[in-house]
């Protein structure tokens, strides 16, 4: 059977620029690969965790997917409550946006379910964030202009009345 070759603890740093790299080629399975070596040196390592994280959410395509599920369970894996929050912003920005990519019937209103969801954690996140950081502040402007972009609005629910007899 093969075996992966473990990295050495010296490699990480470079390594994690070369996954940042792969991620603006638009590779997300040579960035996540990359994380997957690096956390199996230092599980805990955030900036790993983010890329991988970030990369899981490059591949997301509308469907609740298996991405969307390894996305979420990173999260708990991060330290820091704001990034906690903020990034459970991002992939329901990020879902949103594969949501409507895929033009199926109804992705309007599923889309603006996401964006809406992601729009607390957002909130959530300004609310805890340092003096300064808007990054919470920019990505929840964000979901409000693609709602208004594209004319998005909740789910209506739709009354049914029975006939009577």
């Amino acid at each position: 059977m093969i075996k992966l070759k473990p990295l050495s603890k010296e490699g990480i740093a470079a390594a994690l620029e070369k996954a940042e790299r792969y991620r603006l080629l638009n590779e997300p399975s040579e960035a996540e690969s990359i994380c997957l070596d690096v956390l199996e040196i230092e599980p805990d390592n955030q900036k790993a965790l983010v890329t991988l994280l970030l990369s899981f959410t490059d591949q997301f395509d509308g469907a609740i997917s298996v991405q969307l599920r390894q996305a979420r369970g990173l999260l708990s894996r991060l330290a820091d409550h704001y990034k906690r929050a903020y990034y459970a912003g991002i992939i329901s920005e990020r879902q949103a946006k594969a949501i409507l990519k895929q033009r199926a019937p109804g992705c309007e209103a599923h889309a603006y379910e996401w964006l809406h969801e992601a729009m607390e954690h957002f909130e959530e996140a300004e609310s805890i964030c340092a003096p300064g950081n808007d990054e919470a502040i920019l990505r929840w402007n964000s979901c409000v202009r693609m709602i208004m972009k594209h004319n998005l609005a909740p789910r209506q629910e739709q009354y049914f009345e029975p006939p009577l007899e």
